[in-house]
């Protein structure tokens, strides 16, 4: 298949697109891996004990509590879900959900893997910061807007205190993450858990490792096949080049613990603009837009996306002065 914008040669793809794969699938099985052995040992009362009495604090607290309990952006979700109907705040578990993809050790260091030539200490730390730092925010929004304004009533209505439940009610009450199984679990030994954490990681490598393979073959057409001269307008324009890669990040859905390889291979690209792309993306894409509908309001999860949408844009470019 040729022509004068795209060339595609199978051996240039398929070297490409392995290297990628090869390189972001043992961070996804690591990251899936953490995650099952959270939602099998850790109960969500742990969150609760370790947050202080003090709104702030707390909020502040919940957006470095990934790097103790590290999460992907989907698992983050069901897991938020989880402790919003065991009473955390709501604020604390917002902070949680969008912070935890990005503020954890595992992801640390896919990144600094990943850009290895390409600044990687900065890149690192800069989306660790500003992570944190959009997640606290909308925490301390979330904080000041009525719980039933921004929750499904159905999770209203399962928050202890807001609602009685009858026996019966409790009996027919939606099943948790991991059904039936985390319901025997309670009262389970370790071989219980340690089966319902592989059940949990299995689940969580199988739905993500597909978006992975799908991002790195459309990453590696692009860069391979392509004629880079087409695109280097755009690639050469912070605004568009954000703009572009955070519509890309959105529409790829990966996760969190292997975009980095995906976003370091688009090399043409500004520093700003791959930045952008890895902080968006592990707090909304297109996946997430239909898993927050199992906790939030829709008003809430559109204003949620275009909030961050514009906030990551702005302070992305304002990175720009740094030269970087």
């Amino acid at each position: 298949m040729n022509g004068a914008w795209f060339t595609f040669h199978f051996q240039d793809f398929s070297y490409s697109f392995l290297s990628i794969l090869f390189e972001g699938i043992p961070f996804l099985l690591l990251g899936s891996l953490v995650s099952g052995a959270i939602d099998a040992f850790v109960p969500a009362e742990v969150f609760s004990r370790l947050l202080p009495k003090n709104k702030i604090a707390a909020i502040a607290l919940s957006g470095m509590l990934g790097a103790i309990f590290p999460m992907c952006e989907c698992g983050s979700v069901v897991v938020t879900r989880r402790f919003i109907r065991k009473g955390l705040p709501i604020a604390s578990a917002v902070t949680y959900m969008l912070s935890a993809p990005i503020v954890n050790p595992v992801v640390a260091l896919s990144t600094f893997a990943a850009f290895r030539g390409q600044s990687p200490w900065v890149m690192m730390s800069l989306r660790l910061m500003l992570g944190f730092l959009l997640a606290v925010t909308v925490g301390f929004i979330v904080q000041q807007a009525p719980m039933g304004a921004i929750l499904q009533q159905s999770i209203v209505d399962s928050i202890p205190g807001v609602r009685r439940r009858t026996a019966f009610r409790m009996s027919a009450a939606p099943r948790e993450e991991g059904g039936d199984l985390n319901i025997r679990l309670e009262g389970g030994g370790w071989r219980f858990k340690i089966l319902a954490a592989v059940q949990s990681a299995t689940s969580d490598f199988l739905d993500v490792a597909f978006f992975l393979v799908v991002g790195a073959a459309i990453t590696s057409v692009f860069n391979t096949a392509v004629n880079q001269q087409v695109i280097q307008p755009l690639a050469t324009n912070p605004l568009l080049a954000t703009v572009a890669m955070m519509v890309l990040r959105f529409m790829l859905a990966l996760c969190s613990t292997s975009d980095a390889f995906i976003a370091a291979s688009f090399v043409s690209f500004p520093f700003v603009a791959k930045l952008a792309f890895l902080v968006f993306g592990a707090m909304f894409d297109i996946k997430l837009f239909f898993l927050y509908g199992i906790i939030f309001k829709r008003w809430f999860i559109l204003a949620l996306g275009i909030g961050l949408f514009v906030a990551v844009a702005v302070l992305c470019l304002r990175l720009t002065v740094l030269n970087l």
